[in-house]
Order: structure tokens, then sequence, then C-alpha cells
């Protein structure tokens, strides 16, 4: 058995925004060699979060408008006092910024429509990181 930290970084182009990194997962696996095992991806960003369903254009339209209802604009965000993005930080700490997944023959078990998606709340960003904890052999 092993354990493996891999990082995967990237920009974001929005300020609200979805992005899939079910492939780039995938990817590290797969150069690791893991048969079994389990994959823990965290989002070490207080400002995005996380999130496991479907790569469709609509459902993810929806998604990411249920998502931004959870916080309404129009209300007053106490930390909007420092660096106007109180926004994001609720929303964040509500969908939450880890997720686990085991690893079986190589690949994640994972529904056939379900991929996993960085969900960007406070962009645009230049850096963004996940971090996989992978455990197996």
């Amino acid at each position: 058995m092993k354990w493996v930290t891999e990082n995967i970084e990237f920009a974001t182009g929005e300020k609200y925004q979805l992005l899939d990194i079910t492939y780039d997962i995938e990817e590290k696996i797969n150069s690791l060699s893991i048969e079994s095992g389990v994959c823990i991806i965290n989002v070490p960003h207080a400002t995005a979060g996380l999130i496991a369903n479907e790569n469709e254009t609509g459902v993810k339209e929806d998604i990411l408008n249920r998502i931004l209802a959870l916080a309404p604009e129009n209300v007053t965000y106490q930390h909007d006092r420092i660096d106007n993005n109180a926004r994001a930080h609720v929303i964040s700490s509500i969908i939450g910024t880890d997720s686990v997944f085991i690893i079986e023959e190589g690949r994640l078990v994972r529904g056939i429509w379900q991929n996993i998606f960085f969900v960007e709340l406070d962009g645009p960003r230049s850096v963004r990181k996940v971090v996989i904890k992978i455990f197996g052999e």
C-alpha cells in the first residue's frame, strides 16, 4: 500500500464557474498504477468548492443557479467590509470542499453521469489548486 499526494493547478475565467476536473484526477490515478484504493479530493480554498454531478450544460447551469441562491446578492454580509467576497465564503462552507471516491480496477467508482467539478465562487483566479490524496495498491 502506498500514500501519494498529487496537485492539480489551473486558472479560472469566470466569477462563478463549474470546471470538470474528473479526467485530471483519473489521469493522476492512472499514472500511479493504483488498481484498488481510495482517492480523497480537497479544494484548499475558502471561496471555492467541490461537487459531483452530470456534465451537461443545462444541469450545470441549474446547479450553479441553485448554488448562488444559497447566499443571495442583495444581503448585507459583514465580511464584505473586508474584501467583498462574503457570498463566496458562505456558499463554500455550505457545499463543502472535499469528497472521497473509491478506486477499483484503476478507476474512480462513480456513476455513469457523475463527474467531479471544482466550483469557482470568487473568480477569475490565475491559480486554483486541488489536492488529491491517493491510498492504494
